[in-house]
């Protein structure tokens, strides 16, 4: 049986027997696990290795699309803030983006993947990605696909640049350095927008899964992660980089239901549900509020007042407001799916389960 290192309370020991049990059958090859509760650790735990030997406390990875719960916690920080209204088109704040019939999209349009700019029309290339101006440039220029807040397509790229502007347009500052000097630092989370250099030791390197899917607007496969340049550039909707103890912490401040960063009305906002039916790219049945999925046919989670996302391959993460628990896990071996599998569902079932007895 494989074990595990760090802290887990002696009450979610069922979260360990899980992550080791994953090891063990070889489903997972390095992973981290954290869940948080009251905004406090009860498990922080890792296990197994990377393509540099043992995954350590302090290694991370890129965790995909759990990028977008960070980005869409910065929107909520500057909405609560009253520098954002979620309701006012986004040519308010960026005034280029009315071109081409958007006068009228909203900002929670772009929050709730209801925008009609899931993709970019114009060929983009990997090295576009890199390219902020040009990657909002040609997302302000272009006519929505389909009529503005009238059905959800997942926007798997487009979502991070998209916020990412409004936010620039607001504060000045970048997504990634927005996010840092306003959460990662007063938190303490090691969590990265564009990462700097002097944390590449620390990266674990994912591990494609032969079957899975691939974008194709730009050309994207999941060994792209492994580059200088994907590391070092701020693509917030999948380019994050983070571990399992990061990804929880930072949402705490959505968890505790209120507190000095968010307030209780900041917290509730994200129950805005923005779309309700199949969603066009990920083939379920999603509900999107404004930045998280709600619970849905597709995506079911354990509590009502719970929002969630994951990250391509098989990273999740579960933001409860009743409990003020959140519940993380981040793994190397990448799944086939966009949305999640059994190995994370099984580490937030034991999770809840631990909850459940304690």
């Amino acid at each position: 049986m494989a074990t595990t290192d760090g802290f887990c309370d002696s009450r979610f020991g069922a979260v360990r027997e899980a992550l080791e049990a994953n090891l063990s059958s070889g489903d997972d090859v390095g992973a981290s696990v954290a869940v948080f509760l009251e905004g406090e650790p009860v498990v922080d735990i890792w296990g197994g290795r990377t393509q540099a030997g043992p995954w350590q406390r302090d290694t991370i990875i890129n965790v995909w699309s759990i990028t977008k719960t960070v980005t869409a916690l910065c929107a909520l920080l500057l909405a609560d803030r009253g520098e954002l209204d979620f309701a006012a088109p986004v040519a308010k704040y960026w005034p280029e983006f009315a071109a081409a019939g958007k006068a009228d999209v909203e900002v929670r349009h772009l929050m709730g993947h209801t925008s009609g700019l899931a993709n970019w029309t114009s060929p983009m290339t990997v090295a576009d990605l890199y390219d902020w101006e040009k990657a909002t440039s040609l997302l302000a220029a272009q006519a929505p696909s389909w009529e503005p807040g009238s059905r959800s397509e997942y926007h798997a790229l487009t979502h991070g640049y998209l916020i990412g502007e409004v936010v620039r347009r607001i504060t000045g500052r970048t997504l990634g350095t927005f996010f840092r000097e306003e959460l990662a630092t007063p938190l303490g989370a090691d969590f990265h927008i564009g990462l700097p250099p002097e944390h590449d030791a620390r990266v674990a390197d994912v591990i494609p899964h032969e079957s899975a899917p691939s974008l194709d607007n730009p050309p994207l496969t999941a060994d792209v992660t492994w580059s200088e340049e994907w590391r070092r550039a701020e693509i917030p909707a999948a380019g994050g980089h983070g571990n399992a103890r990061s990804v929880a912490l930072v949402q705490t401040v959505l968890a505790a239901g209120g507190g000095p960063l968010l307030s209780t009305a900041g917290c509730e906002r994200v129950f805005d549900q923005q779309s309700d039916g199949v969603d066009a790219m990920l083939g379920i049945h999603v509900r999107f509020g404004l930045g998280y999925a709600l619970p849905s046919p597709g995506l079911p989670l354990p509590s009502p007042r719970s929002v969630a996302w994951g990250g391509w391959g098989g990273s999740v993460i579960v933001v409860d407001l009743d409990a003020h628990l959140t519940v993380s896990y981040v793994m190397n071996r990448m799944g086939a799916e966009l949305t999640g599998d059994s190995r994370g569902a099984g580490i937030i079932l034991a999770a809840y389960t631990s909850l459940a007895s304690a």
